[in-house]
């Protein structure tokens, strides 16, 4: 967490995160450079950094979009996580090289504006192996560039979470841009079925780990159907209360919102499971010296109240729980976010 906004706070796992971003490059350009001069010696400058820095955007989008559903699979894939806008920029600064390589070789050297040019120069709409594909490229620089330009927590801050993360949520559509852009240009250039295999295969991954995630977000998602109800609030059953595990949190649906009921020193709380960093899964965090802890940012919260510790401002609903019979028991009604909830102690039984 930071309380205040600087360019970039650089700690060790960022500088790790970061060399291993950039090594990984340097890797790659020297081994596509290689290649293509022993494989294509006749290739020309422009031609090998227009391609190298188009497959390397390319390739890092599709790591980039892998990134959240592996989580979602596996929790050891969270480090990848923690700075995946580093990520998203590195991945936006390849595309622009890219772009501008491609502007200034086939659209500069014209009596058109360049970008006049990007739009216009091909007409042809009647059939798929002629249709223009720079147009779909072009639109989705536009979005990688708004997501790059408002990856600072800055933006987050003063957009607010939904609309930042619906603003973010857009780098599917650049995908889908991107692919059109890709597969059209593959198609109109490239007589080696092998480029669009490769690209499929990225494609089915990219969909089936979506596809896989969603699945198993969707079998935790099941409302709970047992409900006692009184004149003032609805209850709904959450299972054994002793069966969560000490320090984590067993998350269930309550009237379409993921709540997680947290177990820390022999107490339940009870918050919403949806961080204010950036909508994080923050019932799939833990409680550390007792804070509840997202695990993708680190951002904290007082589960007894759902607010984070001064001098940070972040806060989130809880809700109200009760023992009956061994199994804990969540009210249907939230609270106003930040507001204190007396944690459930389990050594205590109600009959409420």
């Amino acid at each position: 967490m930071s309380h205040d906004y600087r360019a970039v706070g650089w700690n060790r796992q960022k500088k790790v995160y970061d060399l291993a971003i950039v090594v990984g490059l340097i890797l790659f350009f020297a081994l596509w450079v290689g290649l293509h001069l022993i494989l294509h010696p006749q290739i020309t400058a422009e031609t090998l950094i227009i391609r190298g820095f188009a497959v390397a955007a390319f390739f890092l989008l599709h790591v980039i979009l892998s990134i959240g559903p592996l989580c979602r699979l596996d929790p050891r894939f969270l480090p990848l996580l923690y700075n995946r806008r580093h990520l998203g920029v590195t991945m936006f600064l390849l595309a622009a090289v890219h772009g501008i390589f491609s502007l200034i070789q086939f659209h500069a050297l014209g009596d058109v504006n360049p970008l006049v040019s990007v739009l216009s120069s091909n007409g042809n709409l009647q059939t798929v192996s002629e249709f223009p594909f720079q147009p779909f490229g072009l639109a989705a620089l536009i979005i990688l560039f708004l997501m790059a330009a408002t990856s600072h927590d800055f933006w987050l801050a003063n957009l607010s979470a939904p609309v930042w993360k619906a603003l973010h949520m857009s780098v599917y559509v650049a995908y889908v841009l991107l692919v059109a852009h890709v597969a059209l240009g593959i198609l109109q250039s490239e007589t080696d079925a092998s480029l669009g295999v490769i690209m499929a295969l990225g494609i089915v991954w990219v969909m089936g780990l979506h596809i896989v995630a969603g699945i198993g977000e969707r079998r935790g998602d099941r409302p709970l159907d047992e409900r006692t109800g009184d004149d003032q609030s609805l209850w709904l059953d959450a299972g054994v209360a002793a069966s969560i595990p000490d320090g984590r949190a067993r998350v269930v649906h309550v009237g379409g919102e993921r709540v997680a009921i947290f177990h820390y020193d022999g107490l339940l709380s009870a918050v919403s499971a949806v961080c204010q960093h950036q909508n994080g899964p923050l019932g799939e965090g833990c409680v550390i010296d007792g804070l509840i802890t997202c695990p993708w940012h680190g951002y904290q919260y007082d589960p007894r109240t759902g607010r984070s510790p001064a001098p940070f401002t972040e806060r989130v609903p809880t809700f109200a729980l009760r023992l009956v019979n061994d199994r804990v028991q969540v009210s249907a009604i939230p609270q106003p976010p930040g507001s204190p909830v007396e944690p459930l102690r389990l050594a205590e039984k109600s009959h409420g």
